[in-house]
C-alpha cells in the first residue's frame, strides 16, 4: 500500500520546537522530491519547505527561513521537518507531499501524493 504518514505534531508554547516526520510506505523516497506544506484555518495551503530527489539545496518559504530545517533519512525512508522558535502564526495542519523525479517547489499543484497531516498548535 502506498502511503505517507505524518507524525510529531503537538501543542507547544511560543519559542518551542518540534520534529515532524513523514514516513513513506510503497515509495522509495530516494526517487521523489519531498515537500512540507501547512494549512491554517480559513487560509490556503502554503508551501514551507522542499528538498529535491537529486539532493540539491533545500528551499524554504521566507516566513520560516532560519527556523525550519528539512532533512531526509534514506535508511528509514522518512523525511523530517525540524521546526524551531515556533510562533502562534505557525499554527496549522502540516502535510508532507512527494512528486516523482521532478524539481522541488513550494506550490501544492506540483505534488502527486499527500499525507493526512499532523496538527501543530502554538499558544501560550
Amino acid at each position: 500500500q502506498m502511503q505517507l504518514v505524518e507524525s510529531g505534531g503537538d501543542a507547544v508554547q511560543p519559542g518551542g520546537s518540534l520534529r515532524l516526520s513523514c514516513s513513506a510506505s510503497g515509495f522509495n523516497l530516494d526517487y521523489y522530491s519531498r515537500g512540507w506544506f501547512r494549512q491554517a484555518p480559513g487560509k490556503e495551503r502554503e508551501g514551507v519547505s522542499c528538498i529535491s530527489w537529486g539532493g540539491t539545496s533545500p528551499n524554504y518559504a521566507d516566513s520560516v527561513k532560519g527556523r525550519f530545517t528539512i532533512s531526509r533519512d534514506s535508511g528509514e525512508n522518512t523525511v523530517y521537518l525540524h521546526v524551531d522558535n515556533l510562533q502562534p502564526a505557525d499554527t496549522a495542519v502540516y502535510y508532507c507531499a512527494i512528486v516523482l523525479q521532478a524539481p522541488c517547489g513550494l506550490r501544492s499543484g506540483e505534488y502527486q501524493y499527500w499525507g493526512q497531516g499532523t496538527q501543530v498548535t502554538v499558544s501560550s
